[in-house]
């Protein structure tokens, strides 16, 4: 599989995202994690609310994979916290942001957190508490690299007056019909154009670029937020025929090609599945390594209804 820049370090374009495993038995779960081992995924996504209730995937996962000391080795584990869904708040606190990476080692049986990122950007955060948190669970070893979620450029500046460390990634929401991050600077200063309008406070994707933070595109297949995804939905009948077409050419399933759309783009970023068909995953992931020609990419980001000045 194609690898990315990640820190200091690569990772695979495409991780495997754990959201949805609560209901699923150990075996359903190990069939998941082995499709993606061998589809050459070592990399895996948590949060700490995923699952309905606080840890709730992540104590699945441990609990079904009951990893070797050498295995938990071969992966990356990344995990999210700052949603507390119970208050309907954010909380980038320093007691909240340690607690919860006590709750998600506990929960994925592991000394370590490989990356830990900041989920919804706290209204309230103080850059000293989160400094102070990241500061400590360095120093313990407890977790590895830091970054965030749905963070715009000038949230990030302002972690940054405090946080020392590198802040690795970003995940944000992104699909070929989802694509605000890359279709506004295509039509930006454009007068009455809803597609002109900023809503990441100022090219999130070029800032990534410049100061090596990784993009983690969430919600890779979906048609808008939560509205359901686009592959095979005749709403979006002119984008799945390009996307047949193209799949056909490239002998690969239509999921490969909404994959290699945004593995395509030059900032190098990482694909976060969220389906729990194995199946799916392994096609998901080929398309990791299918380079779109510069017509082909546009051709698909015409069809999803995006402006082309």
């Amino acid at each position: 599989m194609k690898t990315v820049p990640f820190g200091s370090t690569t990772a695979p374009a495409v991780i495997a995202g754990m959201m949805r495993i609560t209901d699923k038995t150990d075996a359903q779960i190990r069939e998941l994690y082995d499709t993606a081992r061998a589809a050459g995924i070592d990399f895996f996504d948590h949060a700490d609310i995923y699952g309905g209730s606080m840890h709730a995937c992540e104590a699945r996962f441990g609990d079904a994979l009951q990893l070797s000391a050498a295995e938990r080795a071969e992966i990356v584990l990344q995990t999210k916290c700052g949603i507390v869904p119970a208050q309907g708040m954010f909380d980038f606190s320093y007691e909240h942001i340690v607690t919860q990476v006590e709750g998600s080692l506990r929960a994925l049986q592991t000394s370590h957190i490989d990356v830990l990122l900041l989920h919804r950007p706290d209204a309230l955060v103080e850059p000293d508490e989160v400094a102070r948190a990241f500061d400590e669970l360095e120093a313990t070893g407890k977790v590895r690299a830091f970054g965030v979620s749905n963070h715009t450029p000038r949230q990030i500046d302002l972690l940054r007056t405090a946080v020392r460390q590198p802040l690795v990634a970003n995940q944000l929401q992104l699909s070929i019909t989802h694509a605000p991050i890359i279709a506004q600077p295509v039509a930006a200063n454009m007068a009455a154009e809803e597609q002109s309008v900023d809503r990441d406070g100022g090219g999130i994707v070029d800032y990534c670029r410049i100061n090596g933070i990784t993009v983690q595109a969430w919600s890779p297949f979906q048609g808008g937020f939560f509205t359901g995804v686009f592959l095979g939905n005749p709403e979006y009948a002119e984008l799945n025929t390009v996307i047949d077409r193209l799949a056909a050419s490239y002998d690969v399933t239509p999921i490969a090609i909404a994959t290699a759309w945004i593995t395509r783009h030059p900032a190098n970023m990482q694909v976060v599945l969220g389906t729990t068909t194995p199946e799916r995953v392994r096609d998901a992931a080929a398309g990791a390594d299918i380079v779109l020609t510069r017509p082909e990419w546009y051709e698909l980001f015409r069809a999803a209804g995006h402006l082309l000045p």
